[in-house]
């Protein structure tokens, strides 16, 4: 199963992080920017120009100490089809350099349209009889509040082609829990039955480390609710939100691992794309460098926490 690559990597790297790559112009240095809009104007195109740039700077940086990268569609498909195009080309470079590929879509539909959906960004698009890769990530983000409906039509995919999901069980925003802490059916949360409906949806998944293909977002703002998930889902790899910038540490991450430091990958995206801002008298133009230095810190400072991360 695709997790089973992710567990490898993360061992291999003694890393368990995600790099996720959110850009805004914003985070952009400035000479990246004046060389693109020198290209093609301050246009739609000229930004994603810019954006594709920075990526590959961030990529090359990262790529060796870093298993995967989570980009988030938003921020690409806000430039239209330039956008698009930029998170293409950011995925298959990600993936020419070794990394594991998690497109942060949140996809929500059902039948043939959750299909297209899975084809598109997990599986292979027959056109006419060929058959090739639209976007080919590794991993996607789902949100599985439509029920089986919505998660089963990606679940054959996710056999055939070793890829794998995430469902969103227990966000980091700050309102999750006006639905998700909701008591039902003996005292037991919506949040926490989404958890066991993952158990339920990967059980014909799983993988040589014991975890199936069908993982869960978890955020780490919500330590006890985390270590709690842990517990109740053995066999769902959890991708962490809220590490950062949104308030997470290390020590709040700390319960999503299991006895051999397995079991999840954190995420930090601001906290990593724009560390060159928070470093006195760097040149913009190595953003990359101060991007790779806080992904260290951030490894090292997980590991400080759970320990050394084992297959066996």
């Amino acid at each position: 199963m695709s997790f089973d690559r992710l567990i490898e990597k993360i061992v291999e790297m003694q890393n368990p992080t995600v790099a996720g790559l959110d850009p805004k112009l914003a985070y952009i240095p400035e000479k990246i920017k004046e060389e693109s809009f020198k290209k093609y104007g301050k246009t739609l195109e000229g930004a994603a120009d810019a954006i594709l740039t920075f990526n590959k700077g961030l990529i090359d940086e990262l790529c060796d100490v870093v298993p995967a990268i989570k980009p988030q569609c938003a921020y690409y498909e806000m430039y239209g089809w330039y956008g698009v195009r930029a998170l293409d080309e950011t995925i298959k470079y990600a993936k020419s350099k070794g990394m594991f590929v998690i497109t942060d879509g949140k996809r929500n539909d059902i039948g043939t349209t959750m299909e297209a959906y899975a084809v598109a960004h997990l599986g292979e698009t027959d056109v006419d009889g060929v058959k090739e890769e639209a976007f080919g990530a590794d991993a996607l983000t789902v949100n599985g509040y439509l029920g089986t409906d919505g998660i089963s039509p990606l679940l054959d995919i996710c056999k055939d082609k070793d890829k794998g999901i995430f469902v969103l069980v227990k966000t980091s925003n700050p309102s999750s829990g006006e639905l998700q802490n909701l008591e039902f059916r003996s005292d037991e949360t919506v949040y926490l039955h989404m958890g066991k409906m993952c158990e339920h949806w990967g059980e014909t998944t799983v993988g040589k480390y014991g975890y199936t293909g069908v993982g869960a977002v978890v955020g780490a703002t919500y330590p006890e609710m985390l270590t709690e998930l842990r517990t109740e889902l053995p066999k769902t790899f959890f991708l962490v939100p809220g590490y950062g910038a949104q308030g997470g540490g290390a020590k709040d991450c700390q319960g999503a691992f299991d006895e051999k430091g397995i079991g999840a990958i954190v995420n930090s995206s601001r906290g990593i794309m724009c560390a060159w801002q928070k470093e006195d008298g760097l040149d913009p133009m190595d953003y990359a460098k101060a991007a790779r230095r806080e992904a260290i810190r951030m490894r090292d400072d997980l590991k400080s926490v759970i320990g050394e991360m084992k297959l066996g």
